[in-house]
């Protein structure tokens, strides 16, 4: 698979909209073309979801649908919903079939993480996302704050406007839960005493909370009874904690022309993440003093060291810590997959555990 990140092995890539192509098995090129139809649905709608009447707006509204990539979030609700659709009996459903529901629900979580991308980049002073300049770069962080929120309003009134309230509520308490964990975050960056508990808080709250709704919501407008919308719940919660897991590696050991956006803001901005936390945890004395001074210079404005960098990796090479937290995404992965057993097998339900394993295995 690639476009997750994954190994390629074939198959098809879902449709010419969607960056971030994802290549599948030839064994589940008919739910590939399901998904396919089904995101080109959801992205119409989400079109028509930020339409705006004054033409600043718009024209910011149309740079920022650019960051759509990897589509997960919207691809998950879709996915979980079909897997958790007991009437189908396993066969893969129309993508013209599928109820407005469940694309309105895949389309507001999408909405919703656009929203946080644009105020990260403000918060790290990004100026790439997507191999493209950020708002923030090129408008301000005054017109890129606004448009984030702008983003989460519209996201909240198309919620809204689905028949069951539950959707807007609970699009409503997991938009609180990112911004709660952006705040911990905050409020512990420098923090280099910062545990691995208050770590998966953070990445629990900012991550896992979206991709763990988008599953329950999508299961939801399927009509899944409500075991089996907890069930999916955790399935994404682990998954999302893997995949911001795997993002913080890539933002330590990749380069902005793979990644797409760009990198080392992580340490720039003094925010612990996962092999740092096990390195000065596990770390000989001599090696975590020579570690913090590193981190300690790494955040002041402008720093560069590629050696500092180089001996930061063989550090972290030594602890094992890049290792650690390859192993911590391959098991809240692994995790997530037991969920699925749960379910009746078919080949949706096979997709999302091939999606699984690529959330740990991507270079973007």
């Amino acid at each position: 698979m690639t476009g997750l990140g994954g190994p390629s092995r074939g198959g098809l890539a879902l449709h010419s909209g969607v960056r971030g192509v994802l290549d599948i098995p030839d064994e589940l090129r008919p739910v590939g073309e399901m998904l396919g139809g089904a995101l080109v649905r959801v992205e119409k709608r989400f079109e028509e979801a930020l339409s705006a009447d004054l033409e600043p707006v718009a024209a910011l509204c149309r740079h920022v649908e650019a960051y759509r990539g990897k589509m997960l979030r919207p691809t998950l609700a879709i996915l979980c919903g079909c897997a958790a659709d007991g009437r189908s009996e396993g066969a893969v459903p129309d993508a013209d079939a599928l109820p407005e529901t469940l694309i309105a629900v895949a389309g507001v979580v999408e909405m919703v993480h656009m929203a946080t991308l644009v105020h990260d980049d403000v918060l790290d002073e990004a100026d790439t996302r997507r191999r493209g300049a950020t708002v923030n770069s090129l408008h301000g962080n005054e017109s890129a704050v606004i448009l984030g929120d702008y983003l989460i309003a519209a996201a909240y009134h198309w919620c809204a406007t689905l028949d069951d309230p539950h959707y807007a509520r609970r699009i409503g308490r997991v938009s609180m839960d990112l911004c709660s964990g952006e705040l911990l975050q905050l409020s512990r960056r420098r923090d280099f005493a910062l545990s691995e508990r208050t770590y998966f808080d953070i990445v629990s709250r900012k991550t896992g909370a979206l991709v763990a709704v988008a599953c329950e919501l999508g299961a939801r407008a399927m009509g899944a009874e409500s075991g089996v919308q907890q069930a999916l719940f955790g399935f994404g919660r682990d998954l999302g904690v893997a995949f911001q897991i795997q993002d913080d590696l890539l933002d330590l050991t990749g380069d902005e022309a793979t990644v797409g956006k760009s990198v080392r803001k992580d340490l720039e901005k003094g925010k612990l993440t996962l092999p740092l936390i096990h390195h000065l945890a596990t770390g000989e004395p001599e090696r975590r003093r020579t570690t913090l001074a590193y981190l300690e210079a790494a955040t002041q404005s402008g720093h560069e060291d590629p050696a500092g960098d180089a001996d930061l990796m063989a550090a972290l090479d030594q602890t094992g810590s890049i290792r650690y937290a390859e192993a911590t995404a391959e098991r809240l992965v692994d995790q997530a997959r037991s969920v699925l057993r749960g379910l009746p097998e078919s080949a949706v339900v096979a997709m999302l555990g091939t999606m699984a394993d690529a959330v740990v295995h991507r270079a973007f």
